[in-house]
């Protein structure tokens, strides 16, 4: 995985539209019906100060990504996808550890984040990394489960 460079880059990169148009697929096919992402109230929302977006690359070509943007007084965790092929390599983690450590250095001192039932494998390495589940935080019409991570 030393070959595998992390880039924090726009949302609006072309490249971190590639990435996210792939996730965005993906969701779809494991929901069975169209994911529609929503609106974020601003794409600027992931740019420091108090937010960032992430992308882990290979060779120039993106084989995952991860957002971080301001919720109220917490940090919220959205977009963390990795590509079919990278699975496996333990680059969900670092690219949690890095947002992570973002946040931390944004002073946030709780982070929280929303997934879906469909989505077993993020559940289970949330549950890992020391994420706790609580109470919905949100109207996201796909989250099933939401996680909060004092820092």
């Amino acid at each position: 995985m030393t070959d595998i460079t992390l880039r924090t880059v726009s949302v609006t990169d072309p490249q971190a539209q590639e990435c996210l148009t792939a996730y965005y697929d993906e969701l779809s096919s494991r929901f069975g019906k169209v994911f529609s992402p929503g609106a974020d109230p601003d794409p600027a929302c992931y740019d420091p100060p108090k937010g960032i977006f992430l992308l882990a690359e290979r060779d120039g070509r993106c084989l995952g990504c991860v957002g971080l943007r301001p919720d109220g007084e917490s940090g919220e965790v959205k977009r963390l996808w990795i590509a079919p092929e990278a699975r496996g390599l333990g680059l969900s983690r670092r690219l949690m550890a890095a947002v992570e450590q973002a946040a931390r250095d944004f002073g946030y001192i709780c982070l929280r984040l929303d997934t879906s039932r469909h989505l077993a494998e993020a559940i289970a390495l949330y549950r890992r990394d020391g994420w706790i589940e609580i109470p919905r935080y949100n109207d996201n019409p796909y989250a099933d489960f939401f996680f909060e991570k004092r820092l």
